[in-house]
């Protein structure tokens, strides 16, 4: 919602203000809204972001940049002006209330295994033994992924 990617780069650069040095960013891809159809095209991006903090704190930091931005929780899925995942926290394979890494619906999203194939096609899944290239080809999701802006 509102202006996607004016939003998108705001993002990025508070991640690498209050988060860590960005090491290396993809492309902008748009695409279909996954789950959800009524919703207008989303603008993804994957970062690698070097932290020296550890995962809960990452998460209450991207926490606090969505409602920064403007970020309301109201509906699961719904729509929204920002939305910060953690995909992996290196090889860590963390189980919490609040937190779950690798993001556990990562080998069904073309619209995050696209963008993170960009910077990351060797990264392997700590869990399914597979590179994020081989999940990528696996990838049950037929949702478009069209670069936007590189």
């Amino acid at each position: 919602m509102g202006d996607r990617l004016h939003l998108l780069h705001r993002a990025n650069d508070e991640i690498e203000r209050l988060v860590g040095r960005v090491i290396k960013k993809s492309a902008i891809y748009e695409t279909a809204p996954w789950g959800f159809g009524g919703q207008g095209l989303f603008l993804n991006q994957v970062l690698c972001v070097e932290a020296d903090i550890t995962a809960s704190s990452l998460l209450q930091k991207i926490l606090g940049i969505e409602r920064e931005l403007g970020r309301v929780r109201v509906e699961k899925m719904g729509p929204r002006v920002i939305d910060i995942d953690i995909l992996f926290y290196g090889s860590d394979i963390i189980s919490e209330t609040e937190l779950i890494v690798p993001h556990p619906r990562i080998a069904e999203r073309r619209f995050v295994l696209t963008p993170l194939s960009e910077i990351a096609p060797d990264l392997l899944h700590p869990i399914y033994q597979k590179t994020v290239r081989q999940l990528l080809q696996e990838c049950p999701d037929e949702l478009e992924v069209h670069i936007f802006e590189k």
